[in-house]
């Protein structure tokens, strides 16, 4: 008898033998936190010992559109883990420590080998932050979304000692502002990007990138970088953390300033990554759009007292991340201001 289910586009089998693959990644996740068993209809993990008012941090993020970019290139595995490095970096402007995730995939026909390589880096990256991945979802949505492509989005909970919690209430006039290097685009402003690089210059994966000797899945899949090995030694130093995703560094770095605060940002601080200066000139693309979409070479910021700084920059160094001095708190109404000098 025909399968009415797959001539719609659904394929039941295809997406036993994905789960079947995804469930021996998960396996290879899983930590002392870890509770229950792959495949149940919740995942579970216990609360680390040793904290006295534990509170537990949430968040849902997902990679965008450099998905589509995978997609053309056929590489799949390191947006999975550019999904779990960008959710650890969410709640690590919190000072939460990552103890599970869940993945979420949506496509239109089920493929095992792409699910398969989706989710090894998600695997990957939470084995790099001894994190379980104690769940997820994958769906088949043939009528939904266009066949060859999918979406991902992960949830993260983490936890923090209450006390310990960062929410920007410390910062201070007088306090500097810390910028960590980005190492590209991270996972935002692919919707401008991939127009100006695939209609504008005409290029494609394959071809070289402008001003880099790499080629352009090279540098619009570089990984997203996670923060947590440079910022975790100096957590109870720091005033407050943000995570310069989309919104650039005006838009994220608000979220942390309290009344009476506004940073200050040397925007000859640092020097842009190859990336941002061949977007803006070949997409004819103001600063002020770069500064709203992009990270422009700066993925997290630290705001710390003058006299830490130091060693933020030291424990930065030692994780293998370039930081610098960008900028500082003034007395003054709630913004970010660029000084160009």
């Amino acid at each position: 008898m025909k399968d009415r289910y797959a001539a719609a586009g659904v394929h039941l089998d295809a997406a036993d033998e994905a789960k079947r693959r995804i469930a021996a990644l998960v396996k290879t996740t899983r930590t002392a936190l870890a509770v229950g068993d792959i495949g149940a209809f919740g995942g579970m993990v216990r609360v680390p010992p040793g904290y006295e008012r534990p509170v537990l941090v949430l968040s849902t993020d997902g990679v965008g559109t450099k998905v589509l970019v995978a997609a053309r290139a056929g590489i799949h595995d390191t947006v999975g883990e550019d999904l779990v490095n960008h959710c650890v970096n969410d709640i690590l402007v919190h000072g939460a420590r990552p103890i599970a995730f869940l993945d979420y995939l949506a496509t239109a026909e089920l493929d095992p080998e792409t699910a398969a390589a989706i989710v090894s880096g998600v695997a990957r990256g939470c084995k790099g932050h001894e994190m379980t991945l104690a769940g997820g979802e994958t769906a088949q949505m043939p009528d939904l979304y266009q066949a060859g492509q999918y979406d991902l989005a992960g949830t993260i909970v983490g936890v923090v000692e209450e006390r310990a919690a960062l929410h920007g209430d410390l910062v201070r006039p007088g306090d500097v502002l810390i910028g960590y290097a980005s190492n590209g685009l991270h996972t935002n402003g692919y919707t401008l990007a991939r127009r100006i690089v695939f209609e504008r210059l005409r290029l494609d994966v394959r071809d070289e990138f402008p001003e880099t000797g790499r080629t352009v899945a090279q540098v619009l899949l570089d990984v997203h970088r996670s923060y947590a090995a440079a910022v975790s030694p100096v957590l109870p130093r720091l005033h407050a953390l943000a995570h310069i995703t989309g919104g650039g560094i005006s838009g994220n770095l608000v979220r942390v300033l309290p009344q009476g605060c506004e940073a200050v940002v040397d925007a000859r601080a640092w020097r842009w990554p190859p990336v941002f200066r061949v977007l803006m000139r070949a997409g004819e693309v103001s600063l002020g759009e770069m500064r709203r979409v992009f990270n422009l070479g700066i993925g997290m910021i630290a705001i710390a007292a003058r006299d830490d700084t130091e060693a933020v920059i030291a424990a930065a160094k030692r994780a293998g991340v370039e930081a610098w001095i960008i900028g500082e708190i003034r007395p003054g109404t709630t913004a970010v201001k660029f000084a160009e000098r």
